[in-house]
């Protein structure tokens, strides 16, 4: 393990965050079943209260399937206005340690704490007062994980949801790692998980027993990534004001659309919608991309590189029409998107090196 990479990083992750501001609104809700989202045949559940976690509902999860699980559910439309207002007030809170915050979403941030504003040498304590100081100024709960990377602290800010937080010790890391199932590993799907039981790997032990070349032979690319976090090594660093790589605009429907002059049309809006992003953040783009969603949920994307950047409808919604009709569509489309990305705001990010403190 790298001792001289060792950083104190907390990652903050807000509990059940949508359903919890509803509640905290709406105090009707406290104690009650509730799913922020949608319950007809289109709608998805974007976050569920740990009261209709206990009946298996769950984030992604269409609404139907929610409400045959939890037929007393509750479902309320999304105010991501509301949202992002709170997870300002809790940024603000981050910002009192540390200029080192890493947004990952509007309920969950990366802190770099190795040298803070407070000049507390405890990483445990820092992250303790912060989730405390969020439930009495906000009134919500928040879960934190603390160890020497992000990607250990990822994995420890689930160990004692809700509410809780969990700190991995610089000399506990390895054996903690030997004992967590590869399910927990963060980063690791049902996919990835399946393939590595299939080959006998099912703790952070047996992974840590297979030879590198073995690894990427197995997973490619991602091998030598198990290979270092497996032994503790996980460089990247807490990146405080993440460069946006792609802006986006995307829409449902709430029926299959078969007509490409029906897409065409629904385009329009999207594309609209897309110029206000561009214009809002103040970013031009080389690559526009069509994203077509179909209704047997596959996916399909088609991008076009210019040597101009471009955020104006005028000038972009031409190449999409291009793209669209590029070739035959697979199926009936239920998504349609459009995205920049190759964006003029991409700059080199600074490298931030710590070195090991006590912990």
């Amino acid at each position: 393990m790298d001792l001289e990479l060792h950083r104190k990083i907390i990652h903050v992750d807000m509990d059940a965050f949508y359903a919890s501001v509803e509640q905290l609104d709406n105090p009707e809700l406290l104690g009650k079943a509730v799913a922020v989202g949608g319950s007809s045949v289109r709608g998805v559940v974007s976050a569920a209260s740990y009261e209709a976690r206990k009946y298996g509902v769950r984030s992604a999860m269409s609404g139907v399937l929610a409400r045959k699980k939890c037929p007393h559910l509750i479902f309320v439309k999304p105010r991501f206005y509301r949202y992002k207002e709170i997870s300002a007030k809790i940024r603000a809170i981050f910002y009192d340690y540390t200029d080192l915050v890493e947004p990952l979403s509007l309920d969950e941030a990366y802190l770099d704490v190795t040298e803070n504003k407070k000049g507390n040498p405890s990483a445990s304590l820092i992250a303790k007062e912060i989730r405390d100081r969020i439930w009495n100024e906000l009134s919500l709960r928040a879960s934190a994980g603390i160890s020497i990377n992000k990607f250990l602290a990822k994995v420890a800010s689930d160990i004692n949801k809700p509410n809780g937080q969990k700190t991995i010790k610089p000399d506990e890391v390895i054996s903690f790692l030997e004992e967590l199932p590869i399910t927990k590993f963060y980063g690791v799907g049902k996919v990835t998980a399946a393939k590595m039981h299939n080959n006998g790997i099912f703790k952070g032990f047996d992974l840590k027993q297979r030879t590198l070349e073995n690894l990427v032979a197995l997973f490619g690319k991602s091998g030598n990534h198990y290979y270092n976090i497996v032994r503790g090594i996980h460089r990247s660093e807490v990146k405080p004001n993440r460069i946006r790589k792609s802006i986006a605009a995307e829409r449902t429907f709430s029926e299959n659309l078969s007509s490409e002059v029906f897409m065409l049309e629904k385009l329009e809006a999207i594309a609209e919608e897309l110029e206000k992003r561009m214009q809002k953040t103040d970013a031009k783009g080389k690559t526009i991309t069509l994203k077509i969603k179909y209704s047997d949920f596959t996916q399909q994307t088609r991008s076009k590189t210019t040597s101009n950047f471009m955020h104006l409808k005028k000038d972009f919604f031409p190449i999409i029409k291009e793209l669209l009709f590029q070739e035959k569509l697979k199926n009936s489309v239920r998504l349609l998107g459009i995205s920049f990305s190759n964006l003029n705001t991409e700059t080199k990010e600074p490298v931030w090196v710590q070195l090991q403190f006590d912990f």
